[in-house]
């Protein structure tokens, strides 16, 4: 007795392999569309503005390990509130980074730029 099976995206019966889940590929990507999509306008604004620090880091800092000043980054566009993540160093500086692409402030005006090296994949 076989079970009578539907496609996720669009409801259709499917036939074929037991394990098939979708009528086609375009039901597929249709429907993993919109299980990735960003659920929210706050959450793809914040994601943009992720992606929009890091391009300005790593256009700003192409040798790895630069400084520039607080009108530099202004006028990018880069938004000093947004970070993926911190590192504290032992001497108690917090450097702050957008993925691999991290910026010390130094002074008021003034920051130093630098690649984290750990996430560079060595192949």
């Amino acid at each position: 007795m076989t079970k009578s099976r539907k496609c996720l995206e669009c409801g259709i019966k499917i036939s074929g392999r037991i394990d098939k889940k979708f009528c086609g590929d375009d039901c597929r990507n249709v429907y993993h569309n919109k299980q990735n999509k960003d659920s929210t306008n706050l959450m793809r604004n914040i994601n943009n503005t992720l992606r929009k620090n890091h391009r300005i880091l790593k256009k700003l800092n192409p040798t790895g390990k630069t400084k520039v000043n607080l009108t530099t980054l202004s006028r990018a566009g880069f938004n000093l509130h947004y970070f993926t993540n911190q590192y504290r160093t032992k001497a108690g500086k917090v450097y702050h980074f957008c993925y691999d692409q991290g910026y010390l402030q130094l002074d008021d005006e003034t920051f130093a730029l630098v690649k984290r090296m750990d996430f560079v994949d060595p192949y």
